[in-house]
């Protein structure tokens, strides 16, 4: 791991994202060149919700420049869960789609479980579906959530050594935590899981190598939870409204103070910033860490998945 000496370089998730997408075009433009498959992306958006509306226009307009073909299902929050099953049956069984993803979280009434079931696993780009777990656990090929394989892309291409390390999970989500974990112990990590209820909290965290904070609470990894020189990846996404908050996560930051006046609110993550900072070896930022993976991981899978069943 990185000396302490100095201030935590910054693990750019912008720049691996970046990367990520620019190969995904690659290999789109290579696979219709090669077999005359264009890769199908379609993502099904269940009612009104502003959030899921702004995360699906994103991941639309960057299937379609990376060269596939990106297709948004639009149905009423109260079209009923029967619709909703019949049309991912449809998307199921159409050749031209080689990913199907369903925005969540869905209106009331709907079982996200039984929902995320009816995805066909070879379809399934999220990798939230049980058999694509399944597969993750006893070391398959599959569909893994995008978030926690973006972290281990983004560890690689910084050169971070993983085997060997211990590496502590806060968090034991189906998303992000207990995914992350098994991806951790995939490169060969000795891998701790941590949460609400796990004693002695910093004196655990505080042994990792890489330190993955993934448990939605602002800010609550400070320094004395940080092992001198460790890489810290911070999943949280929270919104700071309040100057005086805002100064004792960034100090005097100027950039993070202009865009609190212009826009009333600045983000930030389940890491303190300023505390990590000088402690950690490696640190991604809030924004422009782990974020940018996720859809540049969305991409990979669903040009995986036209890959495998390209004629």
């Amino acid at each position: 791991m990185a000396s302490s000496t100095e201030q935590a370089r910054i693990l750019d998730g912008k720049l691996a994202a970046k990367q990520i997408r620019q190969e995904v075009t690659e290999g789109c433009a290579a696979l219709k060149q090669r077999n005359g498959v264009i890769p199908g992306l379609t993502v099904v958006l269940v009612g009104e919700d502003a959030a899921s509306q702004i995360y699906v226009r994103h991941k639309e307009r960057a299937a379609t420049k990376a060269g596939m073909r990106s297709t948004v299902l639009r149905l009423d929050a109260d079209c009923g869960e029967e619709k909703l099953l019949q049309t991912i049956d449809e998307l199921n069984a159409d050749p031209a789609v080689h990913g199907i993803l369903v925005q969540l979280p869905l209106p009331k009434g709907m079982d996200d479980r039984k929902v995320i079931e009816a995805i066909d696993p070879d379809k399934d780009v999220d990798g939230f579906h049980p058999e694509s777990a399944g597969r993750m656990t006893i070391g398959l090929p599959g569909f893994v959530p995008c978030t926690p394989a973006g972290v281990i892309e983004l560890l690689k291409r910084n050169e971070i050594e993983m085997s060997g390390k211990h590496a502590v999970v806060i968090g034991r989500s189906n998303i992000v935590g207990k995914p992350m974990a098994l991806l951790l112990l995939r490169e060969n990590c000795t891998v701790t899981i941590c949460h609400s209820r796990t004693q002695n909290l910093p004196e655990l965290c505080a042994q990792a190598d890489i330190l993955v904070a993934a448990v939605g609470r602002l800010a609550m990894v400070t320094g004395d939870f940080i092992k001198p020189g460790a890489a810290v990846i911070d999943v949280g996404i929270h919104r700071v409204e309040e100057e005086s908050q805002l100064r004792e996560l960034f100090g005097d930051d100027a950039k993070r103070l202009k865009t609190l006046a212009e826009k009333g609110s600045t983000v930030v993550g389940d890491v303190h910033p300023l505390e990590a900072a000088q402690k950690a070896g490696w640190l991604t930022p809030v924004p422009g860490g782990v974020g940018p993976l996720t859809i540049a991981m969305l991409l990979k899978n669903t040009l995986e998945s036209a890959e495998r069943t390209a004629p």
